[in-house]
């Protein structure tokens, strides 16, 4: 049983790194802070307790952490400092050192957050507390087949879209990844408990729901269950509007589950899925579960049935193994590909990973250009893409936008668009607008609205 009197009028600060999948989390744990009398912190404000969720899929990614971490303890000095996520699955010693912190989460432990954040911020002034924080060993980084719990979450925090966890860790072990050993490995709830929780959404007015995970196509390794038929049950709850699946791995991608998206009431012609390298040297050096044709029959079947589908694709540069020569098949792969946005980043060493073993290691000056590259062509594609629907009508689920600022909103196929500050209503907010798609705007980053039309249920798919 938790005691809630400690926490009531307290203020909580959260900051997030990384992945939907972690965003998802945080907003979870802010809405059962709520739910003990515990508020947001608002700009400027100092909070009482900090939470920092954390992400290490990258060098990178982890100095910005100990960044954040920083900040955090500097911006609220004397809050009660929780740290979780990737990060601090693998790095709990490190982080414990940091002058500040107080409680350092692990995978498993993350599942029962609350309840390790209470027993410790109500005893933080007394030995037993002093203990928590100089003994890292209650939260050292476990063997990957003891991560096991599973942390439910469907939350929305300050977006409209909400984010439904389907599934948690992976299998896969890619050489360059150390997500398994900061998630554990492939796990997931009941489809029951999802369309359950899906529908706890429509209470609380959701329209949208992006379907997360780590490797959410591998659903159905606790149940039993297959991910098409978790679609399948999700698209039956009556009152979601839109479903966005945030990622599938290629090889997971089945036929039945893109031809039933293609005619779903619900599902958005919207996909984002994984390539890595469009060299199939490179994607067996990674042991990746594909080659570069398997990839390629995905994304003609999407378009054969889904021609107007927005098709987003990870692609990793410089890693080790990838010559020159391997990066030009990347290149010219992708530029013949019908896809519309490159999700671009650099290879980061991660210590531990057996892409270490590969003897070829690529500039980061290299690394650079053939990301530049990339980036370019991206943006080519995806102009191209928003071309196409100037003077189309479209269905827009628009954001709420700060007083005086342009609202935004998406189109089924993820167009972005933007309504001027002078036709922003507060009404608007969260809702299913039909609209007139006009030119680019001044940044060319969406697609202007031309003009508001009455009704909505003759909108262009």
């Amino acid at each position: 049983m938790i005691d809630t009197s400690a926490f009531q009028g307290k203020k909580a600060a959260y900051y997030t790194l990384g992945c939907k999948l972690n965003f998802s989390e945080t907003s979870t744990f802010g809405k059962m802070l709520s739910e003990m009398g515990v508020s947001a912190a608002q700009k400027g404000e100092r909070a009482d307790i900090c939470l920092i969720n954390t992400c290490s899929v990258t060098e990178v990614a982890d100095h910005k952490c100990r960044q954040a971490i920083h900040r955090m303890v500097r911006e609220h000095p004397g809050a009660f400092v929780v740290v979780t996520g990737c990060y601090a699955q693998l790095e709990p010693e490190r982080i414990s050192k940091i002058d500040g912190v107080d409680l350092v989460l692990g995978s498993n432990e993350k599942a029962n957050l609350i309840q390790f954040l209470s027993d410790a911020f109500i005893h933080r002034d007394t030995a037993a507390s002093h203990v928590l924080r100089s003994s890292p060993a209650q939260y050292k980084t476990e063997k990957t087949k003891d991560i096991k719990t599973f942390a439910p979450s469907c939350s929305r925090g300050n977006r409209t879209r909400y984010f439904l966890k389907v599934q948690d860790g992976c299998d896969y072990f890619c050489t360059y990844c150390t997500i398994p050993y900061a998630r554990g490995f492939s796990r997931n709830p009941t489809i029951a408990s999802l369309v359950a929780q899906a529908e706890e959404a429509v209470q609380e007015g959701g329209k949208e729901i992006v379907l997360t995970g780590v490797n959410i196509g591998d659903f159905g390794k606790t149940t039993g269950e297959r991910f098409v038929d978790l679609v399948k049950a999700l698209d039956q709850v009556e009152g979601i509007s839109r479903y966005r699946i945030s990622s599938m791995e290629p090889d997971l991608l089945s036929d039945e589950l893109i031809d039933y998206c293609a005619k779903s009431r619900a599902f958005m012609p919207h996909w984002h899925i994984p390539l890595q390298s469009g060299s199939d040297t490179v994607l067996k050096l990674m042991h990746r579960h594909y080659d570069r044709q398997l990839f390629a029959d995905k994304i003609h079947r999407i378009k054969e049935v889904t021609p107007d589908a927005f098709i987003g694709v990870d692609v990793m540069v410089g890693c080790r193994g990838e010559t020159p020569d391997c990066f030009e098949e990347t290149y010219e792969f992708l530029k013949a590909l019908d896809v519309t946005q490159l999700h671009v980043f650099p290879y980061s060493e991660r210590p531990g990973t057996s892409a270490l073993s590969i003897s070829y290691v690529v500039s980061d000056t290299d690394k650079r250009l053939r990301s530049q590259r990339l980036l370019e062509l991206s943006e080519q594609k995806t102009q191209a893409f928003y071309e196409r629907y100037i003077g189309t009508e479209a269905e827009v689920l628009f954001e709420k936008a700060p007083r005086g600022k342009a609202m935004h909103g998406f189109t089924p196929n993820y167009v972005r668009v933007e309504l001027p500050a002078s036709a922003a209503r507060e009404e608007y907010d969260n809702q299913l607008i039909h609209v007139r798609l006009g030119d680019f705007n001044h940044d060319r980053t969406a697609l202007k609205v031309e003009q508001l039309l009455n009704g909505v249920d003759h909108c262009k798919r």
